[in-house]
């Protein structure tokens, strides 16, 4: 489970110009359960998935992730446990454009002191799931949009991770693309994942498989 209790953010903290990204956000989310964080563009859903992704710390407040306080984790351990425990699907998907689609997800499998028999059998399944083991060898700067999601969503999860992410991933998806998205996420579901998902995209309303809707405003959950 993922508690998060009294958190805020502040950006330019003690400074005339202090901006309250988030603000005093209390919150449980449950295992193997898919949230949408839904608000507009600035209301802080992409400050708050970087926290709990540890990726960000908070100004103040606790991200607790099962036992471990995640939230006050120095910047190693951080890192430890954010490959090991959590995937990230970024807006724009954050690939390197002239590195192949393997390449790509067997990077997030560096800092794990795997060998490489179980990198590429991990990398192999994760393109599968993603179903983007066709393009395996292809430079990445040659897929399309949806086929760099794919490739996003394989790096995500090609350490297995409890816990996937996600910062407005239809936003540059078309909409037969979008709708592949939501299959590859109801699967990862099945799967046993928790899925947090970040949107202000109506596509996702109808969904069966998403169990809460939690609304965001000006850093606040409301």
């Amino acid at each position: 489970m993922i508690k998060i209790e009294n958190l805020n953010k502040i950006f330019n903290e003690n400074k005339a110009n202090e901006f309250h990204a988030l603000k005093n956000i209390n919150l449980q989310i449950k295992n193997n359960t898919c949230i949408i964080l839904k608000g507009v563009s600035g209301s802080g859903k992409s400050t708050l998935l970087s926290i709990i992704a540890t990726l960000m710390k908070p100004s103040n407040g606790v991200v607790k992730i099962d036992e471990t306080i995640v939230s006050k984790l120095p910047d190693l351990h951080a890192s430890a446990f954010r490959a090991k425990h959590i995937g990230f699907v970024f807006q724009n998907y954050n690939l390197f454009n002239s590195f192949s689609v393997n390449e790509n997800i067997a990077m997030a499998t560096t800092t794990l002191n795997l060998s490489s028999k179980t990198i590429k059998d991990n990398v192999a399944k994760a393109m599968k799931i993603a179903n983007i083991s066709h393009k395996e060898n292809q430079t990445v700067s040659n897929l399309s949009g949806g086929e760099k999601q794919r490739c996003a969503i394989a790096r995500a999860i090609v350490n297995n991770p409890e816990i996937i992410i996600c910062d407005e991933p239809t936003a540059n998806l078309d909409k037969q693309n979008s709708q592949n998205f939501l299959q590859m996420i109801e699967e990862l579901k099945a799967l046993g994942k928790t899925i947090i998902i970040a949107t202000h995209d109506p596509i996702f309303d109808t969904c069966e498989f998403i169990d809460v809707v939690f609304h965001m405003e000006d850093g606040k959950i409301i």
